[in-house]
């Protein structure tokens, strides 16, 4: 796990390696062990590097292979990168290192961009061909690892980075405020799909996407992998008990893949059902005092901040070295700045500072650790889905239920230089209308696990682990169990109250009362309930001389969010006050 960045021009102007070399110093904390850089001609590379395979000075990056005529950046973790590196051996190849990034750069020079098909992993990588000239870049199949875009206006010159403040650090980034991108924001949850994001000169590499630059600076972006999401008729026909078996061993085989390291691997333990899953598959695979971590903040409007007794139950049932981690009000709010400079993009959920604050214990620790999320996604876990298996409306239904605001209310809020009313339902619908998912349930799930997904979850546990140099690894994000899960029938997720079968393998192996509690999160009352030093902290921002030049609320609308924050909760539970405040926090934080 790492973080990566370069330039490279199309004009035959040398790239700029001092921008190069501000960019990867801004993501120290993403590769604290050490860092190199690597210029030649019209092409840099930089990096920062977080060892967790081949601890040696032999994986060092950037990566150069004079023999192959390769220079390779890479982050992420190959998980299948032995059994490649047996095929490759015997196909001739000859490795200096026992690093999955050699293995990532010798398979590219057996089956060119093709490799990405063979890899079981999360991955951001550059790779220039010093030969012809040109720069390869990939993004893994379900964008678990970021990869930040920024062209200069003339197009001579083409930027890119684990994350956006890297950009910003580089310069000459416009930084004006994407009137579409502001609608995704506030009207899905922050939740601003690839390419897009808020500033109108970064954008985002798209999942499961190659982007192909010649030297002369023309683009060709390919898409390697689009799962269908529809049930298959020979899984369908399987007896039930049967289809829950292969279910078992497609997560046994995810969560064994993420144990690949040369250094011990924790878990993040929510004391939820995907989170404890995984701890009793590891326990059962034979893993001894496995450290896992749980987390809890103060209640607040009547809602409790921890959910320690579930976590504690799943630690002595399973034997691990628990570590409780409690924070105060007085600690959030202390931490809160940091948490938000650390967010390539700003993230509304209230778990931003959990993840945060975890992350600072957990990697005191350990320097990699497996995470639960995604298998509400994947699994139909959320309470809108069983709606739209009968709807007649699929998009207006999804819009009603997981949309933060309606139009009306969007328009109220947002200043006339901003309104851009209707992009999000629009893109919603022009998704649902894609071939490859049969039915409106099969268009939300390819949805939320291909987008949402994407742009608010994974990136968020990317953001918050790596602020503290931990690697995060997601084993129901495992492409492979994604792809099983899109065929199975819907009343397999559906049933017991969404992720039924998930549920069901979970019943073998974890105790009833962990499988059967009421469905939690990761709470954090005091940023749902604004009060005190917080909501101080919130208003003053909102009401600082650059948010009013800004103007990209009305001021009508944040005086009646500060008046009684409280009242205006979004469907999702979030706090509508909160989106506004977070977004110009964020944008002071970094100097925009």
């Amino acid at each position: 796990m790492c973080g990566i960045a370069g330039e490279v021009r199309f004009d035959g102007n040398a790239a700029d390696a001092q921008a190069v070399g501000r960019m990867t110093e801004t993501m120290r904390p993403r590769g604290p062990d050490a860092g190199g850089a690597v210029q030649q001609g019209r092409v840099a590379f930089g990096h920062r590097r977080l060892r967790i395979i081949d601890l040696s000075e032999r994986g060092q990056q950037p990566m150069v292979a004079s023999d192959l005529g390769l220079t390779l950046v890479f982050n992420g973790c190959i998980y299948n990168h032995r059994e490649l590196r047996a095929e490759l051996e015997q196909d001739g190849a000859r490795f200096f290192s026992d690093s999955d990034t050699e293995v990532l750069l010798r398979a590219y020079h057996r089956w060119g961009p093709a490799c990405v098909e063979r890899l079981q992993g999360m991955f951001a990588f550059a790779i220039w061909e010093r030969d012809s000239g040109r720069v390869v870049l990939g993004r893994d199949r379900l964008g678990i690892k970021p990869l930040y875009l920024s062209t200069s206006p003339d197009g001579r010159r083409l930027r890119f980075a684990s994350t956006l403040p890297a950009l910003l650090a580089a310069g000459d980034v416009d930084t004006a405020i994407d009137a579409q991108a502001l609608e995704h924001y506030l009207m899905w949850h922050a939740v601003v799909p690839a390419p897009l994001t808020l500033l109108r000169g970064v954008r985002k590499l798209p999942p499961a996407t190659l982007c192909i630059l010649e030297p002369d600076g023309r683009r060709e972006d390919r898409r390697y992998w689009a799962p269908d999401f529809a049930p298959d008729p020979a899984i369908t026909a399987l007896p039930y008990k049967e289809r829950e078996r292969l279910l078992q061993l497609a997560l046994e085989q995810a969560v064994r893949r993420r144990m690949v390291a040369d250094v011990p691997v924790g878990v993040l333990l929510s004391g939820g059902v995907d989170s404890s899953l995984i701890v009793a598959l590891l326990a059962q695979a034979g893993q001894r005092e496995l450290e896992t971590f749980s987390i809890g903040f103060a209640a607040a409007g009547g809602e409790p901040g921890d959910e320690f007794r579930y976590s504690d139950r799943v630690a002595r049932e399973f034997g691990t070295r628990h570590h409780r981690i409690e924070i105060d009000d007085t600690t959030l709010l202390a931490e809160l700045p940091a948490a938000i400079h650390a967010m390539s993009e700003p993230m509304v959920s209230h778990d931003n500072i959990g993840f945060y604050l975890l992350s600072r214990e957990v990697s005191r620790h350990v320097k990699v650790v497996q995470s639960g999320q995604g298998a509400d996604e994947v699994f139909a876990g959320y309470h809108w889905y069983p709606a739209l298996a009968e709807s007649t409306d699929a998009a207006g239904d999804y819009a009603r239920v997981f949309f933060d605001r309606d139009d009306e209310d969007y328009r109220r809020t947002v200043g006339d230089a901003y309104l851009c009313a209707g992009a999000s339902r629009a893109f919603v619908e022009e998704h649902f209308a894609r071939p490859g998912a049969a039915t409106p349930l099969d268009r939300a799930l390819r949805l939320d696990t291909t987008v949402m997904l994407v742009d608010d979850p994974v990136k968020r546990v990317d953001n918050m682990t790596m602020a503290w140099g931990l690697e995060a690894r997601v084993p129901f994000l495992d492409h492979e169990l994604v792809e099983l899960a899109a065929r199975l029938p819907a009343s397999d997720k559906l049933s017991d109250g969404g992720k039924g079968i998930l549920k069901a393998v979970a019943r073998r192996v974890l105790p009833a009362e962990i499988v059967d509690r009421p469905k939690g999160y990761f709470p954090v009352p005091a940023l749902k309930y604004l009060a005190g030093p917080t909501l101080e902290w919130v208003r003053d921002a909102l009401h600082s001389p650059a948010a009013r030049a800004r103007g990209l609320f009305r001021p009508a609308a944040i005086d009646t969010l500060l008046t009684d924050p409280g009242r205006h909760i979004t469907p999702l539970r979030g706090s509508k006050l909160w989106q506004l405040g977070l977004l110009e926090l964020w944008l002071q934080s970094h100097g925009l």
